[in-house]
């Protein structure tokens, strides 16, 4: 089958989707990826150049704007996706559902981030309330949901724009078909009968090795604020205070968003601008995270508890479910201090329930059931890989 992936810019959304469009490829499909200008695909495909690479700024501060750009840019291409068979989107991408009800081909959306599908109980993901299915839980999220169209103005009546322009009477922005999430199984919200399937992160081969070594004289932890957040200086200084605090040592990865003098200011054992962080999380007792849905599922792999920093996005979302699942602990980033992450970083490594939760989870099935759920209900049978 010819798939079409639609993903936006963000790299750890994208390390997902170039692994997706390998197994696709493997598997003898046929694989088109959207992509702005300047940027490769990470697997073998015919590509479509679509609108003008993001500005790291913007992304950082999802800026709607920009993803109102990124999504006026898609649909306006939406006849340069005829022919394919399917569409894979992301989630955060709403063009994704347009161009599939348009051309009236099959949508699975992938949920690199938490799900967007709501449900009883089940707060919007950009918010940390906890699970909630009693009638007072459902007034609040509804509140919560009120919230979120009104910040979301601009980019819904895009949506509704486009919608129209393109024919597509159901305005469904997520698969009811397929939702393929990275969350390991148990670690969302229940949420019944769904087409969501937690898969655990989507990789395509073994993470790469590192030759590093922690001393073992001091419990190690690592730190990082993902690819669009490693600029926080004040943020990573005080994370860095804390752990010596508590007699720890600590690795922080910034993503390339400090210059040396900056990075070698922040105090931490080592920081590095990018580290497998795979390999640091195999060796660690304890991880400290924004809250990026890919740094957590890893940890968690590992049965690595952690401390959460939520900080925008659905990270506040993700920090609810690892303090309902007890293997971390929650801090504020607004007035964070060395005092309070020294507190968190003792009372989780001397506290074994922290581990022994996290030791529920495990690594999930991964991308050989994604591609497993895509054939299947897609009706495609082995035979039928071939591209047409």
């Amino acid at each position: 089958m010819h798939f079409a992936l639609i993903c936006p810019p963000y790299p750890s959304h994208r390390r997902a989707f170039d692994a997706l469009g390998r197994a696709l490829v493997a598997r003898g499909h046929r694989v088109t990826y959207a992509l702005a200008e300047g940027d490769e695909p990470g697997c073998i495909a015919d590509v479509l150049r679509i609108g003008p690479s993001a500005d790291a700024r913007a992304l950082r501060a999802g800026a709607i704007g920009q993803s109102i750009a990124r999504t006026d840019a898609l649909c306006t291409a939406a006849a340069r996706f005829r022919g394919v068979g399917a569409i894979i989107g992301d989630q955060t991408e709403p063009a994704a559902a347009l161009i599939a009800g348009h051309l009236a081909v099959p949508l699975i959306s992938v949920a690199c981030a938490l799900p967007f599908d709501l449900g009883p109980g089940i707060p919007p993901p950009f918010l940390g309330w906890p699970y909630d299915p009693s009638e007072r839980g459902l007034r609040r999220n509804a509140g919560g949901e009120r919230v979120a169209e009104w910040i979301l103005f601009r980019q819904n009546r895009a949506i509704r724009a486009w919608a129209q322009r393109l024919g597509v009477a159901d305005i469904a922005l997520v698969s009811s078909l397929l939702t393929l999430s990275q969350t390991l199984p148990g670690f969302d919200h229940p949420r019944g009968v769904s087409p969501i399937v937690e898969l655990g992160p989507l990789r395509d081969a073994a993470p790469p090795a590192s030759t590093f070594e922690p001393p073992r004289d001091r419990p190690f932890i690592y730190a990082s604020l993902g690819t669009l957040q490693g600029h926080r200086r004040r943020l990573l200084h005080t994370i860095a205070a804390g752990c010596r605090d508590a007699g720890a040592r600590v690795l922080i990865s910034h993503g390339g968003a400090l210059s040396q003098r900056q990075a070698q200011a922040v105090g931490a054992d080592w920081i590095l601008d990018h580290v497998p962080q795979e390999a640091m999380l195999d060796r660690a007792a304890l991880c400290i995270t924004h809250g990026g849905l890919n740094t957590a599922m890893e940890a968690l792999e590992r049965q690595v508890p952690l401390v959460v920093i939520p900080l925008a996005f659905d990270q506040f979302g993700v920090a609810a479910r690892v303090q309902r699942h007890g293997v971390g602990l929650r801090l504020g980033r607004h007035f964070l201090t060395r005092g309070a992450v020294r507190q968190a970083v003792e009372r989780i490594l001397r506290d074994p329930s922290f581990a022994r939760a996290a030791q529920r989870f495990g690594p999930g099935p991964g991308m050989a059931e994604a591609i497993r759920l895509i054939e299947d209900r897609l009706r495609l049978s082995p035979s039928s890989a071939a591209t047409r």
